[in-house]
């Protein structure tokens, strides 16, 4: 049985840049119980900018609250619950511009929110593509992740790299050495378009540790747009990982 809905919103205009890391950085941050999940050998993790609208929260709509602009950086991981294996996500850090989201996502979920201001723009440009935009403020400076897309959209190929990043149904965070939150995630399969070119201006230390600033740094190894959806977050469930 489905466990009860605890947000309902939309994600719309996802842009994803993917790079390629040593899995020993991500050693900390798996949660109990998962194991990497690797795309052709490398471990990946994705830069996403994409906004959160007609969000409500256990039924409300919170004044304020109900369209917003998100950031996040995320790694992918495999749990096997004696049946099948899930693919999920696990978040390293997720930006916001609003305190309320924080307090609720990082006490209920474990979540790894900070709230700073932010702000987004959408321009149309020339032979049918579309420019979008994602900014954050961190120490008086403005940080960015944005992409070029072309307007005409396609579905996801399977065996894809597109479906590797993209189809991700579950969410993990460690609660502690030996317990994870689970949470599902449902969406339709999200239509993509493609990225003529893309912009990553940040302060990758001062965000994410200087760990990751070598990887971040570096070139992207893919980088794509996803249309989003309707989305639907379930409460989460507590894994007991038994030694």
């Amino acid at each position: 049985m489905a466990k009860r809905e605890f947000l309902k919103a939309q994600w719309k205009n996802l842009v994803m840049l993917n790079y390629e890391v040593d899995p020993e950085i991500l050693k900390s941050h798996i949660p109990p119980g998962t194991v990497l999940d690797l795309w052709e050998g490398k471990a990946l993790v994705s830069m996403v900018g994409f906004m959160f609208l007609d969000t409500a929260v256990l039924g409300i709509k919170w004044p304020w609250h109900v369209n917003f602009e998100e950031v996040n950086l995320r790694f992918y991981v495999r749990y096997f619950n004696g049946n099948e294996w899930k693919r999920g996500a696990v978040f390293i850090s997720e930006i916001v511009p609003k305190s309320m989201i924080v307090l609720i996502a990082n006490n209920l979920y474990k979540e790894h929110y900070r709230a700073l201001p932010m702000r987004s723009s959408i321009t149309p440009v020339e032979d049918d593509h579309t420019r979008f935009l994602y900014e954050w403020k961190l120490k008086g400076r403005w940080n960015k992740l944005g992409a070029t897309v072309s307007n005409q959209l396609n579905s996801i190929e399977p065996g894809s790299p597109e479906e590797f990043i993209l189809e991700h149904y579950w969410g993990y965070n460690a609660l502690s050495t030996i317990k994870t939150m689970e949470y599902q995630v449902e969406h339709i399969t999200w239509q993509t378009g493609a990225v003529r070119d893309y912009v990553f201006d940040a302060d990758v230390a001062a965000l994410y540790g200087e760990e990751f600033k070598p990887y971040l740094d570096k070139e992207p190894v893919s980088a794509f747009y996803a249309l989003g959806s309707d989305i639907v977050v379930r409460l989460g469930e507590k894994i007991v990982v038994k030694g």
